[in-house]
């Protein structure tokens, strides 16, 4: 794969994508890093948005693959997903901030640099994210920084299909929203 990401890479299912995202960086106008944990959703999942079909809410969910999908959280917050195959898109969890960080303070308050972009309302924040970024195209800001060794785990904050493991992260990463379990011990 190129260095850049391009439409294509996004017109998958959801989970492919979540993983690959993963050592991506993001970097939008001043501000950005390398996405170090993502959740991928997807049209058929209970935990969607788009579960019950279009909406007004969700209907950048069902537009172009690679555009953004944001939405506020309990009111409160904006949060970045990227668009993936209709209906389905990958919610951004953490990234490691490495470009921007005086800004990210700026919109954040004065916080560790492990806690700017640490979680979906975190990082939205920190990149200037808003209702204005809802079906915006993003392959433009993405460009393949590495490919870390990655954990998975069940997805945060969901009430229905909570055993599937699309969380996915950077292994060891300091950055990431929380950690993840560790992996249970095989036995002979």
């Amino acid at each position: 794969m190129p260095d850049g990401i391009d439409a294509a890479f996004f017109d998958r299912h959801p989970v492919d994508v979540a993983r690959d995202l993963i050592g991506v960086r993001l970097v939008a106008a001043v501000t950005g890093g390398v996405i170090v944990e993502t959740e991928a959703y997807a049209r058929d999942d209970p935990a969607s948005h788009s579960f019950r079909g279009p909406t007004l809410r969700n209907a950048a969910m069902f537009g172009p693959a690679g555009t953004a999908y944001v939405y506020r959280s309990y009111g409160l917050h904006w949060c970045l997903n990227i668009v993936c195959v209709p209906g389905s898109a990958v919610l951004l969890r953490a990234i490691e901030p490495d470009c921007g960080l005086n800004a990210m303070r700026t919109r954040r308050g004065q916080q560790a640099e492990r806690l700017l972009c640490a979680g979906p309302g975190r990082l939205a924040q920190a990149l200037g994210v808003d209702a204005s970024w809802n079906g915006r195209p993003l392959c433009d800001l993405l460009t393949r920084k590495s490919r870390p060794v990655l954990v998975t785990g069940r997805r945060v904050g969901i009430s229905k299909a909570v055993d599937l493991e699309w969380r996915f992260g950077a292994a060891g990463s300091p950055f990431l929203s929380r950690p993840f379990p560790p992996s249970p011990i095989p036995r002979p």
